[in-house]
């Protein structure tokens, strides 16, 4: 078990470095709230982090925001819920047609890697801390 629990932390960890990269290069991450952009930060990842649940915007709007800052690729980072994979889908073919190439593969990982454990992006920093301490609880009991 133990074993598997390390993978699976160093599985997201790596996930999360290739996110922090992308998002350094300049890459607009688009999350649902303030939370997720909070956790974000929290979990190292700076940048242009874009919300699509604040101060009343559409989904259009968000297209057209990104259209006007003419970049050519997005990280669609919304929740694992029913809501935020409809949401995905809905973006990705909105910003497809707005010739906006839409990056779910962050998405598509953490999605995996925790399956329904969090369903929310701003419940990833708990789960890291809970993952490291069953890591370190595991590894404790093995040594005994």
């Amino acid at each position: 078990m133990l074993n598997r629990l390390k993978e699976k932390e160093e599985q997201i960890q790596q996930v999360l470095e290739e996110l922090r990269e992308a998002a350094a290069r300049g890459t607009p991450v688009v999350v649902e709230g303030k939370n997720d952009v909070e956790t974000l930060h929290a979990l190292g990842i700076e940048g242009n982090i874009v919300t699509v649940k604040t101060g009343g915007k559409s989904f259009l709007d968000i297209v057209t925001e990104l259209e006007q800052s003419k970049v050519s690729e997005v990280i669609l980072l919304l929740d694992f819920d029913r809501r935020g994979r409809e949401g995905t889908k809905h973006l990705k073919c909105s910003l497809e047609r707005a010739k906006i190439k839409p990056k779910v593969k962050f998405w598509r990982k953490l999605s995996a890697l925790v399956g329904k454990e969090v369903q929310c992006i701003e419940g990833l920093t708990a789960y890291m801390v809970t993952l490291r301490s069953k890591i370190g609880v595991a590894s404790q009991q093995s040594k005994s």
